[in-house]
């Protein structure tokens, strides 16, 4: 059947309408971190006012943040990359590793030192086939051949013992006009397609006439006539993390052309099958403060893709902005760190730089509801949509949403033609209204929607003064 999709018992997000077929008095919304504490204050001398590039991820029960440190922000000497810990994801502390002198001092929580410790990215290695002594790996920028930037591989049995890896480096940036990694570049083992990804800064030509839709269009246009190309994203795989593909662009739609400064590209922790990006929306000639002595300001942006390499682009305003903060309008804030991690029973947390080259830098986290990326949202005088036809496993239906104290919710199954299904009927749905992660859906004679299992069936939800972020069939 053309346009059917099998969701088996994976947990779907509405974060585009892969699933959706028709929409009626509802629309995808996205929903922006809500700020919460500041969690590292970088006020180390190993550390200084260009620290960057978080990675955070939950391991067991703790929390583990690895980002760079830089003690001499005027030659970008000292370098590091520096290690932190927390058991609640609020709280944090740096350990005490003893591993590298800094000032005479080992007592400090610094991994790796020196020019092995540009822009690094960690990740814990999922390949079942990687030995321990390798069980996390990370890239980095290493010094550039012939001009050109290259990226290095390490690896660790821990995450904080780090050696090169014996193939340096991994990747060479093409021999183009912009040859430059100069970015955080990500790279991952990918769960979906059981090989490696990494995803890395690159700059492609500027169109060659002015896109009047394009909200910096003039500084495109400008961009182009120099001679100068705009930031974007490029992606490469591997199969053992040392031999590496050449680098392709991400497709982008035809979505406006925007300088896209890093990624943060993660799967999603609770449905791998779904790829995020927060990259930095970076307009190069904005300066809010004039005495400020670098231009270009930035703000963070989020994309979705079910395959890796095309992305959806439909929310084009900004996942995260800048807001009241005068210190943050200045080059180069608000970046979104590698991973979203659970910090709760119901919310899920983003971390992001703040008050980048001041002394008062500092990482914030930033909250969602989980699975609260974007829904389909509901005014107070209703709507519904209705799904492609889907083929799922399970007996129950689960739903992540949210209502006002005067909206509600219901489902109804109807046959793969559109005919609604006796005893899944929507005058038969039990009216839901609340807020919950987790709810299962029941009709009058009960929860059971077992006998439509392996069945092509659609999913109609009507709903008023609610969102509706996540489904999921279970057993």
């Amino acid at each position: 059947m053309e346009g059917l999709q099998n969701i088996s018992s994976r947990l779907e997000l509405f974060v585009d309408d892969w699933l959706i077929e028709e929409m009626n008095g509802v629309s995808l919304q996205m929903h922006s971190p809500i700020p919460q504490e500041v969690v590292v204050e970088f006020n180390q001398p190993w550390e200084g006012s260009i620290s960057y590039d978080p990675v955070v991820m939950k391991e067991g029960d703790r929390y583990r943040l690895w980002y760079r440190g830089c003690g001499s922000e005027s030659t970008w000497e000292d370098q590091c990359t520096a290690y932190a810990e927390s058991a609640d994801g609020v709280h944090w502390e740096r350990p005490t590793l003893g591993i590298f002198e800094f000032n005479g001092s080992r007592d400090n929580n610094i991994v790796l030192q020196g020019t092995e410790a540009k822009a690094l990215c960690v990740f814990k290695d999922g390949n079942p086939k990687a030995p321990d002594s390798e069980r996390y790996k990370a890239i980095g920028v290493g010094p550039p051949i012939d001009k050109r930037a290259t990226l290095r591989g390490f690896t660790s049995p821990d995450g904080v013992h780090w050696q090169t890896l014996d193939q340096d480096p991994i990747l060479i940036a093409p021999d183009d006009p912009w040859p430059m990694f100069d970015s955080h570049n990500v790279a991952f083992w990918d769960t979906l397609q059981n090989r490696y990804v990494a995803y890395a800064r690159g700059w492609t030509p500027l169109p060659t006439h002015r896109d009047s839709s394009d909200p910096i269009g003039v500084l495109v246009e400008r961009d182009r006539q120099a001679g100068t190309g705009v930031r974007a994203i490029r992606r490469s795989v591997s199969d053992d993390f040392r031999h590496w593909s050449d680098l392709e662009f991400i497709d982008l739609g035809n979505s406006p052309t925007e300088h896209l400064y890093k990624n943060a590209c993660t799967q999603y922790f609770r449905a791998p099958h779904i790829y995020l990006m927060f990259p930095k929306r970076f307009v190069p000639d904005r300066k809010f403060d004039n005495d400020w002595p670098a231009s270009g300001l930035s703000e963070s942006v989020f994309m979705t893709s079910r395959d890796g390499v095309h992305w959806d682009r439909r929310f084009m305003e900004p996942f995260l902005g800048l807001g009241a903060d005068p210190d943050s309008w200045t080059d180069r804030n608000l970046y979104i760190g590698v991973g979203v991690v659970p910090t709760g029973p119901a919310e899920m947390s983003v971390y992001y730089m703040e008050h980048y080259r001041r002394p008062s830098i500092r990482l914030r986290r930033g909250v969602l509801r989980t699975d609260g990326f974007v829904s389909v949202n509901a005014p107070y005088a209703g709507g519904e949509f209705l799904t492609k036809p889907l083929i799922f496993e399970g007996d129950r239906l689960v739903v992540n949403y949210a209502t006002s104290v005067a909206g509600g919710l219901r489902v109804e199954i109807q046959d793969a033609a559109g005919q609604p299904i006796d005893g899944y009927r929507l005058s038969e749905c039990v009216e839901m209204f609340g807020d919950e992660i987790e709810r299962v859906v029941r009709w009058e004679n009960g929860s059971d929607v077992g006998s439509l299992a392996g069945r092509a069936v659609r999913l109609r939800f009507v709903m008023a003064a609610a969102d509706l972020y996540a489904i999921q069939f279970r057993t």
